[in-house]
């Protein structure tokens, strides 16, 4: 955790997505929690996977009591094959609290950010904000 930051902590998620050509290569998500871009910060190379796998309702990134392994992001390139690197967050739900771990990015103070804690409705909210604007984009 930063400094300043107890293993209590809640984090902000906010959800964005670019829409592909011409704007860039493809369509992808951007995961931002408490400003900071995960994906970028994680890896320069990645971009975030198409925000409809990710953001559908009941999809990867809603949390179950049983922790679950999601795909966020991948290798822009070179193109998909088996050496192609991605980056992955363990989501779990424990009470009311949204937990993501295994992360590995840099935090404001440049330590490394391992886990980050959601309160579960801001964290629904937010991924069903970012749902709706895709369905009326």
């Amino acid at each position: 955790m930063p400094d300043g930051q107890s293993d209590d902590a809640v984090s902000t998620l906010l959800i964005g997505a670019c829409p592909g050509p011409p704007a860039c290569t493809a369509v992808h998500t951007y995961l931002f929690v408490d400003g900071l871009d995960v994906i970028t910060r994680s890896d320069s190379r990645m971009a975030g996977l198409d925000p409809r796998r990710l953001l559908r309702p009941g999809g990867p990134l809603y949390p179950t009591d049983m922790p679950s392994t999601v795909d966020v992001a991948t290798q822009e390139q070179p193109d998909p094959g088996p050496d192609r690197l991605t980056i992955r967050v363990r989501v779990r739900l424990r009470g009311e609290t949204v937990i993501w771990s295994d992360l590995v990015y840099p935090g404001p103070d440049g330590r490394p950010i391992e886990e980050v804690r959601f309160r579960l409705e801001q964290y629904l909210g937010e991924v069903e904000r970012a749902y709706a604007a895709l369905r009326t984009a």
